[in-house]
Order: C-alpha cells, then sequence, then structure tokens
C-alpha cells in the first residue's frame, strides 16, 4: 500500500487508488501531477481540483496526452485494464483524488 491510498481508497476505491497512487509517485507526488497537467495547458482545470471550489471535468483523451501513451499503458497493465479503460477511469477519479489529497485547498510541498 502507497502513501495516499487509505486516503483515496474511500474515494476511488481499492484498485483504482492503487492506480493513482503509481501515478502520483511517478510524478514525484502531488505537485509533480499538477505541474505535468499544467505543463500540457490544462492548469485552470488542475486548479480547479486543488481549489475549494467546482472540480471541472477532464477528458480521457486529455488524460491520455498529459501523461502520455507509456504511462498509460505501463498503469493499465498493471491494473489489468486496456489504455482506453484506464483513460476513461483516471478521467472520472483523478479530480475527485487531487481534491481529496489537497483539502486546504493547495498543495502540500513535501
Amino acid at each position: 500500500m502507497g502513501l495516499f491510498d487509505g486516503v483515496l481508497g474511500g474515494v476511488v476505491g481499492a484498485e483504482m487508488a492503487t492506480v493513482v497512487n503509481g501515478l502520483i509517485e511517478k510524478h514525484g507526488g502531488v505537485q509533480g501531477i499538477v505541474s505535468q497537467l499544467e505543463q500540457q495547458g490544462l492548469g485552470g482545470t488542475v486548479k480547479s481540483w486543488v481549489g475549494t471550489g467546482a472540480n471541472q471535468p477532464i477528458s480521457a483523451a486529455q488524460i491520455h496526452q498529459a501523461f502520455g501513451a507509456d504511462t498509460i499503458s505501463q498503469l493499465a497493465a498493471k491494473a489489468g485494464l486496456s489504455p482506453q479503460d484506464l483513460a476513461q477511469r483516471l478521467s472520472q477519479v483523478l479530480p475527485q483524488a487531487i481534491d481529496k489529497l489537497t483539502p486546504a485547498g493547495a498543495v502540500q510541498k513535501s
């Protein structure tokens, strides 16, 4: 179990918590995820997840573009899903996960 699995398990389910945790760890933490999405032109979207207002949606295609085919394929293989299914699930759970991991409306510096 990773660092965030306990926090995320109740929000996104144990299977996806492990996937999201792997994605977060691969990017060096929540700040790394935020930076990656900002670099891909999704700054407003990810800021909505971190902030205290409503979470803006992200599409499976944007997830795939933001994190790259290799990363999505690796995570999908570990989860026993197709890359398309994984990207779709991530598009649903990643906003919730980042929101729950930033309860004060800011990314905690590690």
